[in-house]
């Protein structure tokens, strides 16, 4: 329903640690996941970060 509300409506920002190509097995049924992915692909802008973790190189040391 959110991903309805919104489309055509305002930005939606989604992150994801999962691959694309794995939502539909998240999303589960197919005509479903067709419909939200069609949504949210449409005139999308995707950005894939690749590289070491942040929270390693910022991280605390909680010794």
């Amino acid at each position: 329903e959110i991903i309805e509300d919104r489309h055509n409506n305002g930005s939606i920002i989604v992150t994801s640690q999962i691959p694309v190509q794995g939502w539909y097995d998240i999303i589960g049924e197919k005509t479903i996941a067709d419909a939200i992915l069609d949504r949210l692909i449409h005139q999308s802008h995707r950005l894939e970060l690749q590289g070491e973790s942040m929270r390693k190189k910022r991280g605390v040391n909680r010794e």
